[in-house]
């Protein structure tokens, strides 16, 4: 079965890494069909898609068999799946630490897994727990990111945040907190204190995992 007769029949969480990205990619060329193209992608990358988020359209061109509308299909559809986690225009709201930790999961989790960079966001919420927005504040390394308190508190102040989230991934996949990590999240809940902003939580990403760091005591 093709794999558009697959999704239309079975639906597409049926389908693999490679048929999805066959879709995205629409046909193939005359050496190989799209199925053929996307195997070649994903074994040239460990098997793994993340690497179609942080490509640039000139390394998509790159593909064997990639001309631009097919690298322009791929980069569209890997935006438009960014913008749709990244919608937090409702107020979400968090009352407990299980809201914390169902609102990284859903609305971070998936797209900053495939990283291969730390990517620090910040969560801004109201005084009545509604989740206001979610932001980048810094993209790092390949094991550290790099975070300033005057970076995290000037969006909390322009929002008249009452309190924050903060966020981070693992590139390898790892979510436990190194000690780096620990001392960042106490340096920014005392500058917190100082600014009346409350940190809640600081929650770090893995592959299909995350730790929280309230959750374990830590902070």
């Amino acid at each position: 079965m093709r794999p558009r007769e697959k999704l239309i029949a079975q639906g597409e969480k049926s389908l693999s890494d490679q048929e999805l990205l066959a879709i995205v990619l629409g046909s193939g060329n005359r050496q190989h069909n799209a199925l053929d193209l996307a195997a070649r992608m994903l074994q040239k990358h460990n098997g793994s898609l993340r690497f179609l988020r942080e490509a640039s359209l000139e390394e998509l061109l790159e593909e064997p068999g990639i001309g631009s509308a097919k690298a322009a299909a791929v980069k569209a559809a890997i935006e438009m799946g960014a913008r749709i986690v990244g919608d937090v225009r409702w107020r979400r709201p968090i009352k407990s630490p299980e809201d914390v930790t169902n609102a990284v999961r859903d609305m971070a989790m998936e797209e900053m897994r495939n990283y291969d960079r730390e990517h620090f966001r910040v969560m801004y919420l109201d005084r009545k727990g509604g989740l206001m927005s979610m932001e980048d504040i810094s993209v790092g390394g390949l094991h550290s990111s790099i975070v300033h308190p005057r970076e995290v508190f000037k969006t909390a102040i322009k929002k008249s945040a009452a309190s924050i989230i903060l966020v981070h991934n693992h590139p390898s996949g790892d979510p436990a907190p190194s000690h780096e990590d620990i001392e960042v999240s106490r340096r920014l809940i005392e500058a917190g204190k100082i600014m009346g902003i409350e940190i809640l939580d600081h929650v770090i990403i893995g592959e299909n995992t995350y730790c929280s760091l309230k959750a374990k005591g830590i902070i």
